[in-house]
């Protein structure tokens, strides 16, 4: 078994990954398949903790560029983010991982709630840590949710797993020329506006040196790949 590059990293999730080939809802497959994903991490001794999306139920953005306010449309995002952290712990401890939900707005029955201090306790014991509910403030993604909790556990690197297999110069699935980048900079990323994460969250790694590392996370055995050091998709970071 090959032993972890990383020692504690933060794998950030869209919702729309859960929803396999429908895009949308929660398939329950593709969740099974990320949750044993999960557990090939943790059995290699990595301490790993989630960030999810809340897009294949709600997106706060939408709604309110079709007229939503944007406070409630993003708390209507938060919870649909909460919706998915519970699937994934459910998913997460049938193939017998010890997990925790924590929420940034108290909803006590269902979830934790989020104290800095408990989440490293449980990562240091070996479960995995969800983090929903965002940063439980509006006009926030889950992307600098992501990198806030990263920061703030001390992660050595943000895994960003999405649909394809790294970052490329255009949409490859439209543009055929489009080129995979293996390595960026922050601030070529910013410069480009290339859809990595967004540019909060993108400027809060910079500033911390915290890399993002960007691969496909419907192959299987790719978090594992990574987590053990192996150069796939694309790695975000200082000069």
């Amino acid at each position: 078994m090959s032993q972890p590059y990383y020692k504690r990293v933060l794998l950030k999730l869209s919702g729309e990954a859960l929803g396999g080939a429908q895009g949308y809802g929660i398939d329950p497959e593709t969740i099974s398949t990320i949750a044993n994903e999960v557990k090939g991490v943790v059995e290699c001794g990595t301490e790993l903790a989630l960030v999810i999306g809340g897009g294949n139920i709600f997106r706060g953005l939408a709604a309110s560029s079709k007229g939503m306010d944007r406070a409630s449309a993003d708390y209507m995002g938060m919870l649909a983010t909460m919706i998915n952290s519970l699937a994934m712990q459910d998913a997460l401890e049938k193939v017998g991982v010890d997990t925790r939900v924590q929420s940034a707005i108290a909803m006590q029955e269902v979830a934790e709630p989020y104290i800095r201090r408990r989440a490293m306790r449980h990562l240091e014991k070996g479960r995995v840590v969800i983090f929903g509910a965002g940063t439980g403030n509006p006009f926030f993604t889950t992307d600098t949710a992501a990198s806030l909790r990263a920061m703030e556990i001390g992660a050595e690197a943000i895994l960003k797993g999405t649909k394809v297999d790294g970052v490329y110069s255009a949409d490859p699935k439209k543009d055929a020329t489009a080129v995979k980048f293996a390595s960026l900079t922050y601030l070529e990323v910013l410069k480009r506006g290339l859809q990595v994460m967004d540019a909060t969250a993108t400027s809060l790694c910079m500033d911390n040196s915290l890399p993002i590392i960007v691969f496909d996370i419907a192959t299987p055995g790719n978090v594992r790949k990574v987590v053990c050091g192996e150069a796939i998709g694309t790695i975000v970071k200082g000069e």
